[in-house]
């Protein structure tokens, strides 16, 4: 079909959770990705590719919106995104496409146009608007559990204990496998659905599916062979603090972050206590179980390509691989994501775009940003992006141009309000708005600015990619964080909600851009 001149065909998929250092075409000296890596020698890999927020909505907003968290204001899970503002599926519905979701996009609903007592008000598990849900997989995995019932396979239990070893007595950590095999994963249901579907497509006629995949996502367990596939001896050493305490007496957001949001039951279901009372084997043992994941989800990429490939669409269709933000994996005695380290936002990105491929197995080493995806992603279709968006579209880098320019920075947020209970505000002494932080993140050096009075952040890169020592009261170093906050400040003075601020009305009527609401 290539080089018909029909609108391409679209596949974006995520993969929660999937660090952007762990796969094996960015030169892991463990992880072995070779679905992964067959696409980047089609595509182009963008090896400092960032998340703009954490945990999963908020950075799932960012990369759904093209606006940065200042803008699309989507805090925590459940904070709920505003209906104004466009999307990456509304958009594509607009010029003719039907977006389709196999998985979750984790979008809490506008609450103001929904009656009080809406059942869709009560989690944050909501799809965004603008796709039409072919097979929705939330974090309860109701339907997948149902479908391993089907197949004569004890489910019960029901999330996230079916994720426990079905051995008996099996260690807290270990390589113990689950009830279901390979074949049986979340990863393989959810593939076979879109496989199912992709079957179903009229020949000719341009489809858009959004995979979106919970592997890596903890619990940490994996079948065969995926279980023993790395040995916990290998990989690379982690970047931390000498101990535990030490980790804590660096700044006192770590303090509260080890103490009070790592524990242990939400990695490995059941496990009592924290994160960190684990020892440096049991931490490597998680990590084997985590790259086992990832080549898990890997291998349920390579069906993907195949189907297409077998239907005939694979050279009339753009694929993204991304993932919504990172993992700690051990680094500074944490799991999951949240704060400021590489860890919880650098995260993977290829992208393969027929008729744009003269760089296809070429490297991107600049920063880009899930922000980017959306302007992207409307830039290939030939649709507009408005532009009040915060992202950049990566096509000319699919050119192999180097775009004119360019940011010469990451920047990400985080927000750490508890709205629901309080707990930390309790625990800070302050409210909901003073409880953020901003990072700014160059080749060199990364700033961490908080919103509350916590004391700032700075990390010399080049001596310190562990981010271990804090240079922010060393005076040697205070012009440079000086500068550095300058040009945090000057970072949000642009981009600062533009959505209306590029129009203006005079006396020959509108002129500029407006938000068209949806």
């Amino acid at each position: 079909m290539a080089g018909t001149g029909r609108r391409r065909n679209i596949l974006l998929i995520t993969c929660d959770q999937w660090r952007g250092d762990a796969l094996s075409a960015t030169g892991h000296p463990v992880v072995k990705t070779p679905n992964s890596d067959a696409l980047a020698r089609e595509a182009v890999l963008f090896q400092r590719h960032y998340a703009g927020a954490a945990p999963c909505s908020p950075a799932r907003a960012c990369l759904y919106t093209g606006l940065y968290q200042m803008n699309n204001r989507v805090c925590r899970n459940g904070t709920p995104l505003d209906d104004r503002h466009d999307n990456i599926a509304r958009a594509a519905r607009r010029v003719g496409y039907d977006p389709t979701l196999f998985g979750y996009t984790d979008v809490s609903p506008d609450p103001r146009n929904r009656a009080p007592g809406d059942p869709f008000l009560r989690s944050y598990e909501g799809v965004l608007p603008g796709f039409t849900t072919r097979q929705l997989l939330p974090e309860h995995q109701k339907g997948w559990l149902s479908w391993l019932a089907a197949r004569g396979i004890d489910s019960s239990p029901g999330f996230p204990d079916v994720h426990r070893p079905a051995e008996a007595g099996a260690a807290e950590v270990s390589n113990a496998v689950p009830v279901y095999s390979k074949d049986e994963t979340p990863a393989a249901f959810l593939t076979g659905e879109f496989l199912r579907w992709l079957g179903e497509q009229d020949a000719g006629e341009p489809w858009f599916a959004h995979v979106s995949f919970l592997s890596p996502h903890p619990p940490f367990i994996v079948p065969e062979p995926f279980n023993t596939m790395y040995n916990q001896a290998e990989g690379p050493a982690y970047a931390r603090a000498a101990t535990l305490d030490a980790e804590k007496a660096s700044h006192p957001f770590l303090a509260y972050h080890l103490e009070h949001h790592q524990n242990k039951s939400s990695f490995i279901p059941g496990a009592p206590g924290k994160v960190g009372d684990w020892n440096e084997d049991e931490f490597r043992k998680i990590r084997a179980l985590y790259y086992g994941m990832i080549s898990e989800v890997d291998s349920q990429l390579g069906r993907i390509w195949q189907g297409i490939r077998d239907k005939g669409d694979w050279d009339d269709t753009i694929v993204i691989l991304t993932s919504d933000h990172a993992e700690m994996m051990g680094d500074h005695f944490m799991l999951g994501k949240g704060g400021w380290f590489d860890g919880s936002y650098h995260i993977p990105l290829i992208v393969k775009a027929p008729g744009h491929q003269h760089a296809a197995g070429s490297t991107v080493d600049r920063f880009t940003a899930a922000v980017d995806i959306m302007p992207t992603l409307l830039d290939l279709i030939g649709a507009t992006a408005q532009p009040h968006l915060d992202g950049q579209s990566l096509k000319p880098f699919l050119d192999g141009e180097e775009p004119a320019g360019w940011r010469d920075a990451a920047h990400w947020e985080y927000d750490f309000r508890s709205v629901t209970d309080g707990a930390t505000e309790a625990h800070f002494g302050t409210g909901s708005r003073q409880l953020n932080l901003s990072v700014i993140r160059t080749e060199t050096v990364k700033y961490v600015h908080f919103g509350g009075g916590l004391p700032p952040l700075l990390y010399d890169l080049v001596n310190d990619p562990g981010e271990t020592r804090n240079l922010a009261n060393d005076p040697a170093w205070l012009a440079v964080r000086l500068e550095f906050a300058e040009r945090l400040l000057c970072w949000r003075a642009r981009h600062l909600d533009q959505s209306l601020a590029l129009s203006e009305l005079a006396e020959t009527g509108p002129t500029g851009h407006f938000l068209r609401l949806p």
